[in-house]
């Protein structure tokens, strides 16, 4: 669904992202880990338009994205999340989702006063789905509640919801772990899953909650220093020598090393043999 292809980003003397190249398959949870400062989230804006690479390639389904502006990656369903909810605060939380889709008729000053007949249906048909989000999310008791009054958990999953108003294709969520207490991450984890398993939605997840990356993600991409260090289930991960040195912070080996074997799935065109990619 999503392929980067030898993508780098700088940042004047910074190299931020360094020669990245993996594949993000369609219908997967796929995990990126990695220490801070490893290139996970800058990675991130540059599938979702947020900025372009320095150089490679970006493609969605087969398409080339490279370039291409956030609202435009919308529109073609490539949605992102973030570490800190972006809500609307003093909107409440039904509003907050009945914002999200698009060229609503509502939007047109016109429309509004010459077709409002039909902005109103409309408007109904954007409720009603707003209503079957939050049943899904089990929020109905917080619909009127304005989301700026909401946990961090309960903000998270607003975040979800609001992808789930779209014809969302790929969501990439950012952290969803952060400020979450582990009862709402349970919650949240189970409704990721069944997105992915009921709604054929592709999921790209940053975390540093190895447990939750465990249940979730198959395959799980490792960065390190900028570039790609392994790929592979998370028990082979969690054997993967290089990756200890990583994450304890031995980064002159281990970055010499991702940077001569910088690896792809197996079998995927140009990467490596199984035998390169199993610990």
């Amino acid at each position: 669904m999503i392929s980067i292809d030898h993508v780098s980003k700088s940042f004047g003397g910074v190299q931020a992202v360094n020669d990245c190249s993996f594949e993000i398959a369609e219908g997967t949870i796929t995990g990126l880990i990695g220490p801070n400062g490893a290139g996970k989230t800058t990675l991130f804006n540059i599938i979702a338009g947020v900025f372009p690479p320095t150089s490679g390639k970006v493609r969605m389904d087969g398409k080339e994205i490279t370039g291409k502006l956030p609202h435009e990656l919308f529109a073609m369903g490539l949605v992102r999340t973030f570490q800190i909810a972006q809500e609307y605060s003093e909107m409440t939380v039904l509003e907050n989702l009945m914002v999200v889709p698009p060229g609503q008729s509502g939007e047109s000053l016109f429309a509004s006063c010459i077709r409002w007949g039909a902005v109103k249906s409309e408007e109904r048909k954007v409720r009603a789905r707003a209503e079957e989000v939050l049943d899904f999310l089990n929020l109905t008791h917080l619909t009127y509640e304005k989301a700026g009054n909401l946990s961090g958990g309960q903000k998270k999953l607003l975040e979800l919801g609001r992808t789930m108003m779209t014809d969302a294709k790929v969501v990439l969520l950012d952290e969803i772990a952060a400020g979450v207490n582990r009862t709402l991450l349970v919650k949240l984890a189970a409704d990721i899953k069944r997105l992915n398993a009921e709604h054929g939605y592709t999921f790209a997840v940053i975390e540093h909650d190895m447990e939750l990356i465990g249940q979730l993600c198959d395959p799980v991409v490792v960065m390190a220093e900028g570039s790609v260090l392994t790929i592979g289930t998370m028990e082979e991960i969690r054997k993967n020598t290089e990756v200890v040195e990583a994450y304890l912070g031995h980064g002159g080996s281990s970055g010499a090393k991702a940077r001569r074997k910088r690896t792809r799935a197996p079998g995927q065109p140009g990467g490596p043999t199984s035998d390169e990619a199993t610990p």
